[in-house]
């Protein structure tokens, strides 16, 4: 009798085992990634110049494993040049990955790896995409090691070439040219990278708002721009701004059909700034503590 129930516990816990494995292979199963087959896979895009275990570095940064299937691709020199116009020689760090969304999504952008891009912004990325007529994408950068993140917009601009939504070449051309005034402007004394997004977010809404028709309004809009946000800027970097956004208006580039996602990033930055502003008075007001707590016990020794 004993030996009898004995065997028929091991039995029971035979089934019950067999019984969790099943229901965790069906888990498993029911939390695998379908493929859209409306929007296509993943697209990941990665810099030419990466060693192996740098791009091993980067497929983690990005989260690679997390998709069953992607696209991969490779950006070089020869991609900038055929893209951009610039130097084929250039060496190729940045790596993104972009997944397409609905139309009226949005654009996110996600640098995964801050402390590696060194001057451009989310606020940047976006702005520029924007320009050159990416829309609706999730969009995450990397780089394994420090580099400024300019070529990250050309790996963007191959992955929509290869996947047959290909942009204007004129679009990308100025996109790219408002990344190097953003980055430019951002070094100079005085302005930070939040403020010079702001800066070319409120022009963009300013000139879907007036459509100027001459290169002397444009002038305009970026002069009410630049005192609204109360930033001063040396003629040749006005010259710079004006030269950038009349080359826009001869595209005929419609900042009306993206509006809603200008806002956004009107409301983000402004965030930002609102935010760095309240920490450095903060930082300011325990200086000034300091400052007059060390003059009081000099004062008592005097």
């Amino acid at each position: 009798m004993l030996k009898r129930l004995s065997l028929m516990l091991i039995a029971l816990c035979l089934i019950v085992g067999i019984s969790q494995q099943n229901s965790k292979v069906f888990a498993s199963t029911d939390q695998s990634e379908s493929i859209n087959e409306k929007l296509g896979l993943p697209i990941v895009v990665y810099g030419g110049s990466l060693t192996e275990q740098q791009k091993s570095d980067v497929q983690e940064l990005l989260e690679v494993d997390q998709h069953n299937e992607v696209d991969v691709f490779t950006v070089d020199g020869q991609d900038i040049a055929s893209y951009i116009g610039g130097n084929p020689n250039s060496r190729m760090f940045s790596s993104v990955k972009i997944i397409q969304k609905d139309q009226g999504e949005g654009l996110n952008i996600e640098i995964v790896s801050p402390d590696n891009i060194t001057d451009v912004t989310k606020e940047m990325y976006a702005n520029a995409l924007l320009t050159a007529g990416v829309e609706d994408a999730d969009v995450k950068v990397a780089s394994s090691v420090k580099v400024s993140g300019h070529s990250a917009l050309t790996g963007i601009y191959k992955a929509y070439d290869q996947k047959g939504a290909k942009l204007d070449e004129g679009r990308m051309e100025v996109a790219n040219e408002e990344l190097n005034v953003s980055t430019s402007l951002a070094e100079k004394e005085g302005l930070d990278r939040d403020q010079v997004s702001e800066l070319m977010t409120e022009i963009k809404k300013a000139i879907a708002d007036q459509d100027p028709a001459t290169r002397e309004e444009v002038e305009q809009i970026v002069q009410e721009q630049l005192q609204a946000l109360n930033i001063e800027l040396s003629e040749e970097d006005r010259k710079r701004l004006t030269d950038l956004f009349n080359q826009m208006k001869d595209l005929n580039i419609d900042f009306d059909q993206v509006r809603n996602q200008l806002d956004d990033l009107t409301n983000t930055i402004q965030d930002l700034v609102g935010d760095e502003g309240f920490w450095n008075k903060v930082s300011s007001a325990i200086e000034s503590f300091f400052t007059s707590l060390t003059n009081f016990i000099r004062s008592l020794f005097s």
